[in-house]
């Protein structure tokens, strides 16, 4: 955030809360949205276990027979986060064609649009790295390497081709993905920008950034 400029109040929504790739149901699914409220509102370390389960409607006695632990709970939303945010992008890059121009606006909006749509898992996603357990926290970094890679790739073979003027790729990537997180910190439907409109203006973004021909 720039100093002195406030973000735009976030309002009310309505926004969808888990992908529809998220398969889990009944009672599970229950804590998977009861914590990924709470997380996203209070943070990890903010909520407890008592507080997840009464809100669920579950007794805090039998929590365990449907989960092993608090942090299982954060690790499962965050690997939901990070496999839809790669699919998307997978699937972005089948439609591109062949163009690195293309292509790179093809993965900025299926960035943008999963910060968008699903905001409560993407601040999770990218604010609680460090609350996993080492093993936890490397099979989630794994899936997130995958993804930038996908960027470096794009960026790499777009400099091969002259298409792009950039000395560090992997830079280059981090800095257009780190635009598209902070979409879940501001943007929401009663702003005067559709997701169109951000979508729009953050390939721009991005084309200039990389010194598109």
């Amino acid at each position: 955030m720039l100093l002195g400029m406030a973000e735009p109040d976030p309002g009310p929504t309505a926004l969808p809360v888990l992908p529809p790739r998220a398969t889990s149901d009944g009672t599970h699914r229950r804590l998977l949205e009861e914590a990924l409220e709470r997380f996203g509102r209070n943070g990890y370390h903010g909520v407890s276990v008592r507080e997840i389960a009464r809100a669920a409607g579950v007794q805090a006695s039998s929590l365990y027979s449907h989960l092993e632990s608090k942090e299982h709970l954060l690790f499962e939303l965050m690997m939901i986060g990070h496999d839809e945010h790669q699919h998307l992008l997978r699937e972005a890059l089948l439609d591109a064609g062949n163009d690195p121009c293309d292509q790179i606006r093809a993965l900025v909006r299926a960035h943008v649009l999963l910060h968008a749509t699903y905001p409560m898992l993407a601040r999770i996603c990218n604010r609680e790295m460090e609350s996993l357990g080492p093993e936890n926290r490397s099979k989630v970094e794994a899936v997130r390497t995958q993804s930038v890679q996908l960027f470096v790739d794009v960026i790499k073979r777009g400099r091969r081709l002259g298409v792009f003027d950039v000395t560090d790729p992997w830079l280059a990537a981090a800095a257009i993905g780190g635009m598209g997180i902070r979409i879940a910190e501001w943007w929401n439907p009663e702003l005067p920008y559709s997701v169109e409109d951000v979508v729009a203006a953050y390939c721009r973004f991005a084309t200039r950034l990389l010194g598109a021909a």
